[in-house]
């Protein structure tokens, strides 16, 4: 197979077929010599391929940390590791001491990153969140002091207790890592990440999120119960408290910063974003939704993608990558048309919904 170096478009568009068997996992590219007459194999132009390895082996050496202290839950480890590598937020949603809270401390650990935790009550004030400018009588001026928002990884618990005024204090800094306080912006810093939780069984005293912010989190997961194994396994060597958790950091806040620059680079193929807007596009069209996808959680989904596929240690998205995350992606940006009257029951039958568009739609092939 020939291409012409000066082809690159070409190249691209036509790698993702190439690597479905007719190349190895490698990822090369044909490219001539100065003279043209004699093919040369180079190392794709996307990614270099000592990043990818490097990659991997960072997120390999999380999921090993955070299996130390969170027993039988590698899925739910490895789409945390996703929502991390995508640069989003996550929701949880479950029922009380099953282990969220502990999952957002060891990933703050295991990277080095400083770690905060918000418990939401009706009482809570945005300024409790965001912080507050208070007047210094040694500089004779407003001082900002900095709320718990200030960290690396924050730990919004039961962020549906608090009131919207104090939820909507989240949306800025959710989504451009910055606080705004009497006129004055302040960054975060990078990484940055919310962990939010909420009870889906005990409404009682509490307000929903609004779309407008669920649309915010990049994913929503359950942790749900462990096996009998892996809970004995708990029994024997957990303390109640996760502050006595002994766990060593394994990677950087740079290096987490450049993982997440990296999977922005992550190649993906015009039939896989066509794969995408169809998934999309058939959200919009099912009659047992209210209202389908938004043009955000297309992109969510394609972040996504590239993100499973970094973790994946590959620099190219294929339909997989976009299949694994439309549930965890998508589930909660969707109500249904007939809303059911338990919580968990309507997750359940969104869920099933977009398993049957799923198989609806042609993988590209």
């Amino acid at each position: 197979m020939t291409i012409a170096s000066s082809a690159s478009s070409v190249e691209k568009q036509t790698t993702f077929n190439i690597i479905r068997g007719k190349i190895p996992h490698s990822v090369l590219k044909i490219c001539h010599d100065e003279g043209g007459r004699h093919p040369v194999e180079t190392m794709s132009d996307f990614v270099q391929a000592a990043q990818i390895t490097e990659a991997k082996q960072m997120f390999d050496r999380l999921r090993a940390n955070l299996r130390r202290t969170i027993k039988g839950k590698d899925d739910v480890i490895g789409q945390v590791l996703v929502c991390l590598a995508a640069g989003g937020h996550l929701l949880i949603e479950d029922l009380p001491g099953l282990g969220k809270t502990t999952l957002a401390y060891a990933l703050a650990r295991s990277m080095d990153c400083t770690f905060a935790r918000i418990q939401f009550t009706s009482d809570l004030l945005p300024s409790d969140v965001t912080g507050v400018a208070i007047y210094d009588e040694t500089v004779k001026e407003f001082v900002f002091k900095r709320g718990p928002v200030f960290a690396s990884i924050v730990l919004a618990d039961e962020i549906n207790r608090a009131t919207p005024k104090t939820q909507s204090a989240l949306l800025e800094v959710m989504d451009r890592g910055k606080v705004t306080v009497d006129g004055q912006t302040h960054a975060v810093g990078a990484p940055f990440m919310v962990f939010a939780t909420q009870n889906p069984v005990d409404y009682e005293g509490t307000f929903p999120l609004p779309e407008s912010q669920t649309d915010r989190f990049l994913m929503r997961l359950q942790m749900g119960y462990p096996q009998s194994a892996d809970e004995l396994d708990i029994l024997r060597t957990a303390s109640l408290g996760y502050d006595a958790i002994e766990i060593n950091p394994v990677v950087t806040r740079g290096d987490v910063i450049k993982l997440q620059a990296l999977a922005r680079q992550v190649f993906v193929e015009d039939s896989v974003l066509e794969f995408i807007l169809k998934i999309v596009a058939a959200t919009r069209t099912e009659a047992e939704f209210r209202a389908g996808i938004s043009v955000r959680g297309g992109l969510a989904l394609r972040c996504a993608a590239q993100a499973r596929a970094l973790v994946q240690g590959r620099d190219f998205v294929v339909p997989e990558d976009v299949t694994e995350m439309t549930a965890p992606v998508c589930a909660h940006r969707l109500a249904l048309a007939r809303p059911a009257g338990d919580a968990l029951e309507e997750r359940r039958t969104v869920v099933a919904a977009l398993k049957r568009i799923l198989a609806a739609i042609p993988v590209p092939v």
